[in-house]
């Protein structure tokens, strides 16, 4: 009896240290979550936890440490915590892959200089962006469109150089965009209307679109209305923060230039490209450029050109060019363009419209003495960092795109690359096992974080986009979403999001992203860190998150549980508000997620120190 006693005693001192055990480190972590953070964001954080409080059935509330801190294998919660530092002040805009200075050392030729060209390893900044005085999150949409608070991109060179073309006009605190450009000063509305004339803009035909040297990105903002979407890009260069001003305004952008690698994206992916006054010598190096952008567009898309050299008789003396150039140019141009197979339907007054042809494999085959190189390169949209060549890429290979439905039935509808077997391991029944269960994820969040659906968050990026569910299951004309195709990832489907009439690009997240800071209001990652284990650094990644996330703008990582423990360890020195939480179909599913959001502060607050 004695031994039995004992035993029990044993049993229920070891029950009640258990219990007394997990209360301490359930109040701990509930006081640790009460007192953490600072500044304007806390107001947004306590909101998003308080949600998922509210919504237990769906995400119940974690101890999670104690549930798996031993599946997890070291990670001790009583190691310190890194606390990473401000950046000095010079880096507030630092885009490090397009860095100037960097830039400087570059050949010129071909606009070399003004592509990728990010730090080595031990040149990368190890401290957090800082936002400038004064910043303030940005109009909702649609007046995002027209009116940028003056603090976030304080630079004022373009309302003087675009003065009488209508760019930008500063006004007290904020810049006004008129909507105009250079080749549509009286507004990118009648100038679009102008294009619809020719071009089926708004019947769902033509839904993804390119604007290479888009200046401030008036004429993707303006075609926002009518369910196109572009992709807007152009170079850091001296028209500062042209590209930071399109983002600020809610149109999608990216630091870019047409020099001497392929644009970063895949073959046949937009229903039309456009060049208003863009500066890009299209007829040199044999239509070198012009073969690019013909990879881009699918058969039957639509190129725009607006400006020189186009009707080059009537408008040579007021661009003061000489005319024999400009007649040369335009030459170069239409001879381009028939090697192309591209149909000239449209010239009026400085503005010319060419169709793909659909067939154009085979009317190219059929050019008697055609000058037309075929590319031999195996896959069309293998494409980072590589090479541009003087070739036309076939458009067979690639799925057929005659069963391209209009947007929004685009959408859902299983595109051609899947229909025609072309991705590999993709069929129609596992591409809509995967819309089903983004439709199910996306409900999750939306009870995580209710501001979700209200026009809160504009711009949105998808950091492993896979087949573009998150970006379809959350559509709205409230929002955009820029879904990235890792460059490591098993399969390649950005071409997939393009047919869905939805819009990526391609990226190496060991490396910067081609944006300025501050730039997303929601960032979303699903596998991203379990790709890139051992690939780079977890740390590097979350600084890049970092600087293009906004002040108070919020985080949704889904990950294998083991992976989110060291992704916490190193959030836990970034000033975000954090919340780790089981998956939606409980505690049992390793895979876990992780809601955040960015502390508010800026330059020369208290609390902060700056570093290199």
């Amino acid at each position: 009896m004695a031994g039995k006693s004992s035993g029990d005693n044993r049993t229920r001192t070891s029950v009640s240290i258990f219990i007394i055990a997990g209360l301490c480190c359930f109040f701990y972590l509930l006081g640790a979550w009460q007192r953490s953070g600072f500044g304007k964001g806390d107001s947004i954080a306590l909101a998003v936890t308080k949600t998922a409080g509210e919504n237990c059935d769906i995400l119940p509330n974690l101890n999670f440490e104690t549930r798996h801190a031993g599946e997890a294998g070291g990670t001790d919660e009583s190691e310190e915590v890194e606390e990473l530092k401000p950046c000095d002040p010079q880096y507030t805009d630092y885009t490090p892959c397009q860095d100037q200075k960097r830039a400087m050392t570059f050949p010129r030729e071909n606009m070399n200089y003004r592509e990728r060209h990010c730090p080595p390893q031990e040149e990368k900044l190890h401290c957090l962006i800082p936002a400038p005085k004064g910043y303030v999150t940005p109009f909702p949409w649609p007046k995002s469109r027209d009116y940028v608070p003056y603090a976030n991109a304080p630079y004022k060179s373009l309302t003087v150089e675009k003065a009488i073309q209508n760019w930008v006009q500063y006004e007290g605190n904020v810049f006004r965009f008129p909507g105009g450009g250079t080749q549509f000063p009286q507004g990118a509305d009648k100038y679009i209307d102008q294009l619809a004339s020719v071009v089926p803009i708004e019947n769902g035909t033509v839904r993804t679109a390119l604007d290479t040297g888009c200046g401030v990105a008036s004429w993707g903002a303006y075609l926002w209305k009518r369910n196109v979407i572009a992709m807007s890009f152009a170079p850091r260069d001296s028209h500062e923060a042209q590209v930071q001003f399109a983002l600020e305004r809610g149109v999608p952008a990216v630091i870019g230039v047409l020099g001497t690698i392929k644009m970063p994206y895949p073959s046949k992916a937009f229903d039309m490209a456009h060049c208003s006054r863009c500066l890009i010598p299209w007829g040199a190096a044999d239509g070198i450029l012009m073969m690019e952008v013909d990879r881009v567009l699918r058969p039957g898309g639509y190129w725009v050109l607006s400006g020189p050299p186009i009707n080059w008789k009537t408008n040579y003396k007021a661009w003061e060019r000489p005319k024999e150039d400009l007649e040369e140019e335009q030459r170069k141009i239409e001879e381009a363009a028939n090697l192309l197979c591209w149909e000239k339907i449209s010239e009026k007054g400085e503005t010319a419209i060419w169709q793909k042809r659909k067939d154009a494999d085979s009317c190219r085959s059929a050019q008697e003495n055609s000058a037309a190189t075929v590319c031999k390169a195996a896959d069309p949209d293998n494409v980072w960092y590589k090479k541009m060549d003087t070739c036309i890429t076939p458009d067979k290979g690639n799925g057929e795109d005659e069963s391209l439905k209009p947007f929004p039935e685009r959408l859902y509808a299983v595109p051609p690359r899947i229909a025609n077997g072309v991705v590999s391991g993709v069929s129609v029944e596992k591409y809509q096992e995967d819309n089903k269960k983004w439709k199910k994820h996306v409900s999750a969040y939306k009870k995580i974080n209710k501001l979700l659906d209200t026009g809160r968050y504009r711009n949105i990026m998808d950091m492993n986009a896979g087949l573009g569910g998150f970006a379809a299951a959350l559509h709205s004309p409230k929002f955009w979403v820029m879904n990235v195709m890792p460059t490591i990832a098993e399969k390649n489907t950005l071409g997939v999001i393009y047919e869905r009439g939805l819009i990526g690009i391609y990226h190496d997240w060991c490396e910067a992203f081609s944006t300025y800071p501050r730039t997303y209001d929601l960032i979303h990652a699903s596998g991203l860190f379990s790709l890139y284990k051992d690939k780079c650094e977890f740390e590097d990644i979350l600084l890049e998150m970092d600087r293009i996330l906004r002040p108070e703008g919020a985080v949704i990582l889904r990950d294998n549980v083991d992976v989110l423990i060291k992704v916490k360890k190193i959030v836990g020195g970034m000033r975000w508000n954090f919340k780790l939480m089981d998956h939606e179909d409980g505690p049992l599913v390793p895979e876990k997620i992780l809601v955040a959001v960015k502390q508010y502060w800026t330059l020369g607050d208290n609390n902060s120190t700056s570093t290199q």
